[in-house]
């Protein structure tokens, strides 16, 4: 990506009456070599200091950075820990115990580092408030516009994909009593609700709910498979547990893409930083946590459901468990849908409202409950929303749109542009050792990675999809009302 201008930096960083940068601060950091370019990763906090103001500091309001790092976690697992562990067991199904397992966790590690990678940039430009802030610290307005386009969509598609979830939630518990569309929309505006309150914190407060909703809908359907069959398995019937498969590559390549998905949460890596009262300090902490628990929750999931229901294993898995334990285990998840939805799509209307009081050159007014505010608020938070329906509608199968939105714009998000950063981060010291050279290796493969999930990839999601609307059962195609429930 091309170097940043003077010129195309004033696009994104504060003026000095709204957004007051300690850059005599930032120096300093520099010359301590904190913060230098080609610093090692590692999991250290770093020291506390007063933090660098943004526009979320409070002027003319009440200011929006109130996390601690208590906060922090709970707001990334509610991002991170929800529809995707629902596609991981049919994954183990599709390639195999050891495959699979392999999958989950090499997976896992090469985003926990990518996101070590955007809290570095983070820290050495507090001012930024997004990732598309970041792009255009990195690449200028040029590759700015490219990123929040981009990354607008995959929160569009997260968050459909919550109201498709929702949708085959409602039609499994009552048989189907609404047409498909009707749910997707009622899933949409319960959702747009939740998303009208304007700080983070009220996202972090939503994920402790949501983790135990994930984890008791989860023992719901292992315990009820441990007692009775899956609904369509026969009498007498035993589990067929493959350790190894041998899927052709387009089932590799999507089941891969269902596992990315479960972990990419980076998007609001740094919207979450820009809300925290010491970033530097405690984003780290969060960040190391939510791998720990996700790589040990989602490997313990999938291998238990998948063990249980075998080859009747089913995406989301809910539907694996006998009909009346799914119908509960639905039941039970819908707080975890409901806040997937909630994180993303507060991440996106944010991006929507701080460039709409940018425009309207109204920073100062950013966390202030004026009316101006308000509106700008609450019709990105409904342009947004109406968005999300149509697109659910448009691609309304649950695995379809999380195959194509991975190998999209969260294989930039997740991995692509925190391999960038990199890059720039350590411009002109990249064979400086053996560990510079590592990273270098490393980063020209998440790369390299990126762009293949967006040509192969992006192929397989599409093929997968077309494959599904010829089959004939359930949603046939665009705005349908067929039956989506599990069973």
């Amino acid at each position: 990506m091309p170097s940043t201008s003077n010129e195309t930096n004033n696009a994104i960083v504060p003026s000095a009456d709204n957004d007051h940068i300690d850059t005599k601060k930032q120096s300093s950091d520099a010359e301590k070599g904190q913060l230098s370019g080609n610093d090692e990763v590692d999991f250290k906090a770093a020291p506390h200091e007063e933090v660098a103001e943004n526009i979320f500091g409070g002027e003319g309001g009440e200011g929006f950075r109130n996390m601690g790092r208590w906060d922090t976690l709970f707001a990334l697992v509610t991002n991170q820990l929800g529809l995707g562990v629902l596609s991981l067991p049919a994954c183990l199904k599709m390639l195999g115990i050891v495959p699979g397992l392999v999958a989950i966790v090499s997976i896992g590690v090469l985003t926990w580092y990518s996101g070590i990678l955007l809290h570095k940039f983070y820290c050495k430009h507090p001012h930024v408030v997004n990732m598309v802030d970041m792009v255009a610290v990195m690449g200028g307005r040029r590759w700015e516009i490219v990123a929040a386009v981009g990354i607008l969509i995959q929160l569009l598609m997260t968050c459909a994909s919550s109201a498709i979830t929702l949708s085959v939630i409602l039609n499994t518990i009552s048989e189907h009593a609404v047409c498909t569309v009707g749910f997707i929309g009622i899933g949409s505006l319960i959702i747009w609700f939740f998303c009208l309150p304007r700080t983070v914190k009220f996202v972090s407060q939503s994920g402790v709910p949501c983790f135990f909703s994930i984890i008791i809908a989860s023992l719901i359907v292992i315990i009820s498979l441990g007692v009775k069959e899956p609904t369509k398995a026969p009498e007498d019937w035993k589990a067929d547990i493959v350790v190894a498969a041998s899927p052709d590559f387009k089932q590799v390549f999507n089941a891969c893409l269902r596992v990315f998905f479960a972990y990419a949460g980076n998007v609001a890596y740094c919207s979450y930083m820009a809300e925290m009262r010491d970033p530097a300090r405690d984003f780290s902490f969060g960040l190391s946590w939510l791998f720990v628990v996700s790589i040990a929750v989602y490997s313990t999931v999938a291998i238990a459901i998948y063990c249980l229901a075998g080859e009747f294993t089913t995406s989301p898995a809910l539907g694996s468990a006998p009909m009346i334990y799914a119908k509960a285990a639905y039941g039970v998840i819908i707080p975890a849908v409901l806040t997937t939805g909630l994180a993303n799509g507060h991440i996106g209307i944010k991006y929507i409202y701080i460039s709409v009081m940018r425009k309207l050159k109204a920073t100062n007014e950013i966390t202030s409950s004026t009316l101006r505010s308000w509106v700008v608020w609450v019709s990105s938070a409904t342009v947004f929303w109406t968005l999300c329906f149509i697109l659910s509608n448009a691609i309304p199968i649950f695995d379809s749109i999380l195959s194509i939105s991975s190998c999209t714009t969260y294989a930039w998000t997740a991995w692509g542009i925190s391999a960038c950063f990199w890059f720039h981060m350590n411009k002109g010291s990249y064979f400086a050792d053996w560990k510079q050279m590592a990273f270098f290796v490393l980063n020209v493969g998440l790369i390299g990675l990126t762009l293949f999930m967006n040509s192969v990839g992006l192929w397989s999601a599409i093929s997968e999809l077309m494959d599904s609307f010829k089959s004939g059962s359930g949603v046939r195609g665009s705005f349908d009302c067929g039956n989506n429930a599990s069973f």
